[in-house]
């Protein structure tokens, strides 16, 4: 069906129901109008209709829930929800009762009429799931900004599907946050989600880590150890920092997904597998093929539907309601309850968060925890965000410094005698630490080994700062 089918739309919003009249009027369409659900309803149950476009929000009944009884009684009838409750769990609860696609509004009415037309030509009934809890306490993933809105929908559609996912963003963008989301609202959320990091475990035993190993199987292989596939056999094995994983573990994973089977290192029985594949990575793996460290062949294997996380400076609209959220996480653990003044917020939104939502939730933690006001000044952002790691580190003469006296002299000008919040010595080691770390792991083009034994540390100190401080190595060189 195309041109000439007719579209039921149900809103109580009457402007909102004239757009998409007259615009999916001019596309062709039959279209009928309602204010209410108790009218769509009747519509649908006398057979009228080719598609349903309902709003979630209208006086006599939730569009949501109105979504499954038609189903019921016309499977074969394609419903698309739309609303202005632009959650996660708006999306999520739209997939699971059967809708073919949720839009957020305010909505592009392009992408309506494409959307109508892509339903209209679709032969497959809408399966309505087992409905996830309608609970959105939790919820990992915040924000309503047209970026976080195509993340949400991605992850409605994904959660049907046993497809593998890459999740690309920046460190600190979310990514183990979207891989739980994915297994926690489908079909294997009753079945073990396993993490594993590529970048924190040593090169040689990574395939001892994802595929077990037998007693002696090497030096050290005292007993028998479980890897991460039989871990989370039925489930979800989520591989973060793929990008960092060697070639020799590659070839492994690549013969899992083709095969369904592996064998533990020094066994010698295939193991049957049934696992949902997600990586994730911050680098560019098209880069890392072309330099001869990443499978192509696996790469396909696994980037069957990509994801991209956007960095938060692409969605500074989400700060004041991300803000607002760790804030009264921090209230629920115990710190004192806080407010950010109006212009502080705004000048929260001007910053380009360069370690993402990591970096906010930490600053905000932080302010909780040590901050004397109960409303952020904007003088105490200002003086937080002065001492925040630049994104790129100063190389300039004199530069760490320079940044030590401006930081002592703008909290002196900001407390004057009465210094009402101690910690200076830190905030300034904060100042200095990250730029340092990044200039020596530059210099040793990314070797962790040399560059600690050029700064004193111990190897896993360093690791852990690397981590803590989210900076880039820049070949991610793991030794």
């Amino acid at each position: 069906m195309s041109a000439g089918s007719t579209i039921l739309i149900a809103d109580d919003d009457a402007s909102i129901r004239t757009v998409l009249e007259q615009a999916l009027t001019r596309a062709g369409y039959r279209v009928r109008t309602t204010s209410n659900a108790s009218t769509l309803w009747n519509w649908v149950s006398a057979g009228d209709g080719d598609l349903v476009i309902t709003d979630v929000v209208m006086p006599d009944e939730n569009g949501l829930d109105l979504v499954p009884r038609i189903l019921k009684l016309r499977p074969n009838l394609r419903i698309i929800v739309m609303s202005a409750q632009t959650t996660i769990l708006t999306a999520v609860k739209a997939a699971e009762r059967g809708a073919f696609e949720y839009l957020p509004k305010p909505f592009d009415i392009n992408e309506v009429v494409s959307v109508v037309r892509r339903g209209l030509e679709a032969s497959k009934p809408a399966k309505p799931m087992t409905q996830h809890p309608d609970d959105e306490e939790g919820l990992p993933l915040i924000g309503r900004s047209v970026a976080m809105q195509a993340i949400y929908r991605s992850i409605a559609r994904l959660m049907r599907t046993d497809l593998s996912v890459i999740i690309s963003g920046e460190s600190g963008t979310g990514k183990e946050l979207v891989a739980r989301a994915l297994h926690e609202y489908g079909a294997r959320r009753n079945k073990p989600f396993v993490a594993v990091n590529m970048a924190a475990i040593p090169r040689d035993l990574i395939e001892s880590e994802l595929f077990g190993h037998e007693k002696g199987a090497f030096t050290g292989a005292t007993n028998r150890s479980v890897g991460r596939f039989e871990q989370a056999q039925g489930g979800t094995l989520f591989l973060d920092e793929i990008g960092d994983m060697p070639l020799e573990a590659q070839t492994r994973l690549l013969r899992v997904l083709q095969e369904g089977e592996y064998t533990t290192v020094g066994g010698r029985t295939p193991i049957k597998t049934n696992v949902r594949i997600i990586a994730a990575t911050h680098r560019d793996l098209k880069q890392l093929i072309r330099q001869g460290i990443f499978r192509e062949d696996l790469y396909f294997r696994l980037n069957v539907a990509p994801v991209r996380l956007p960095a938060l400076r692409e969605r500074v609209e989400d700060v004041p309601e991300l803000i607002r959220h760790f804030l009264a996480q921090a209230a629920s653990e115990g710190l004192p309850w806080k407010t950010i003044a109006p212009k502080a917020m705004e000048r929260l939104k001007r910053h380009t968060w360069p370690g993402n939502v990591r970096e906010l939730e930490n600053m905000v933690k932080r302010l909780a925890a040590l901050c004397a006001e109960e409303e952020v000044s904007l003088e105490t952002i200002d003086l937080e965000l002065a001492e925040a790691p630049p994104s790129t580190p100063d190389h300039d003469e004199g530069g760490l410094s320079q940044s030590v006296e401006r930081h002592v002299k703008a909290y002196f000008d900001a407390h004057g005698d009465s210094l009402p919040s101690p910690g200076l010595y830190d905030r300034i080691l904060r100042e200095v630490e990250r730029p340092l770390l990044q200039l020596t792991l530059d210099a040793t083009r990314g070797n962790q080994v040399r560059a600690a034994d050029v700064l004193g540390l111990n190897r896993n100190t360093l690791r852990k700062k690397i981590r803590d401080l989210d900076i880039p190595v820049v070949r991610g060189v793991t030794k």
